[in-house]
């Protein structure tokens, strides 16, 4: 990276610090916290909760949704490495079946602050508000894109499913689980068509789109 780009990076990594700095007075840990998951058909939803060094860098830090697959895998290890404190907290589909989508990703958002080894005193969470936690929250829109926490926990709660889904590709072949970790793609619809769900099916999620591969 030559320098005019390296600054133009640092410039884009200290515009997503601006709820860090802002709140930096008012809290030592602060945690941002994001999840996977929401919308496929098998599989659980994956939360992170994540505190990270002040003005830590790590370049091309962002959604994980705008980073390449290659790319989250290199931030997951520095994150790993460099994070005071990250946990993982998710809920399976039957899970998801019982309780509905929305509750069980707060429910494992919950989970993953529980088991932080170090207690936040602050969320900056994306676009989420969790009842029941004795922790100041900042409910943060398109936060994933606003915040170097939040961007963190976004990575790591996405390379941990992402694994999971393709571990979950071998015990559950002819669904294409490896390439689409669930969602809805032709390959998945034909996977369905051929052998109906397996145990990781949303059975809620399949019925609003069984005209898709029954």
């Amino acid at each position: 990276m030559n320098e005019e780009k390296l600054k133009a990076e640092r410039e884009r990594l200290e515009a997503m610090r601006f709820f860090e700095h802002k709140y930096a007075s008012e809290a030592q840990y602060i945690a941002g916290m994001d999840e996977v998951g929401r919308g496929p058909l098998a599989g659980p939803v994956v939360a992170a909760c994540v505190i990270l060094p002040p003005d830590v860098e790590l370049l091309y830090l962002n959604d994980s949704k705008k980073v390449t697959e290659k790319r989250r895998e290199v931030l997951y290890d520095q994150i790993m490495e460099c994070a005071v404190a990250v946990s993982i907290g998710m809920n399976d589909a039957a899970r998801i079946d019982e309780i509905n989508i929305l509750e069980a990703t707060k429910e494992a958002m919950k989970k993953a602050v529980a088991g932080m080894p170090v207690t936040p005193d602050l969320l900056l969470i994306d676009a989420v508000h969790l009842d029941d936690i004795d922790i100041r929250q900042v409910s943060i829109t398109k936060g994933d894109a606003k915040s170097v926490s939040i961007a963190a926990a976004s990575i790591i709660a996405k390379v941990t499913r992402d694994r999971m889904m393709t571990e979950l590709d071998s015990k559950y072949p002819g669904y294409f689980f490896a390439k689409n970790k669930g969602y809805g793609t032709k390959q998945h619809y034909a996977g369905l068509r051929d052998l109906g769900p397996c145990d990781i099916h949303r059975r809620t999620f399949i019925k609003t789109v069984d005209t898709a591969w029954q």
